[in-house]
């Protein structure tokens, strides 16, 4: 997917991704627990961002829901048919939560997305930090500001590849 947009780089340019593949990104001014939405409208797939959120939160919700995009468009297929529950794949306490399924594999696709495992290897590689360094805070907080993501994601991510 990062070569076919043509990224081999970090930090991931989540919006050239959804570019290429057709899919539209709107930021919105949405309630504060809601980060983001993915839905269609007149076959097109749209991305809600919340414009209040931080750039870094944005990311990652576009992350998500292209995540939602790519392993979910069975449920998107469904369009106005089920409205709030399926039709926007919402952030919301219970996504934040990670009890139901579909948004526990769209975090996991947008951890693996902005956080490519090759690239964080070769980043450490090139840098000279050693593997049992990379959870030591000042790394994981270089990491972030380099993959522009947050700490506590970075931390989880590090956690799942080293």
């Amino acid at each position: 997917m990062l070569a076919a947009a043509g990224i081999r780089r970090h930090p991931v340019k989540v919006d050239r991704i959804a570019k290429t593949n057709g899919i539209k990104i709107r930021y919105e001014p949405l309630a504060d627990e809601l980060s983001g939405m993915i839905f269609l409208k007149d076959n097109q797939a749209i991305i809600g961002v919340n414009a209040h959120h931080r750039p870094n939160r944005q990311r990652f919700t576009i992350a998500h829901e292209l995540g939602h995009f790519f392993l979910h468009a069975d449920i998107l297929k469904q369009g106005a048919h089920v409205d709030t529950m399926i039709t926007m794949l919402k952030r919301d306490q219970e996504a934040a939560l990670g009890t139901v399924n579909i948004e526990v594999e769209a975090n996991q696709f947008a951890a693996e997305l902005l956080m490519p495992q090759k690239l964080i290897k070769e980043y450490l590689a090139r840098e000279g930090v050693a593997r049992t360094a990379a959870a030591d805070d000042i790394v994981i907080e270089t990491l972030a500001n380099e993959f522009r993501v947050s700490t506590s994601a970075m931390a989880i991510r590090l956690a799942t590849i080293l």
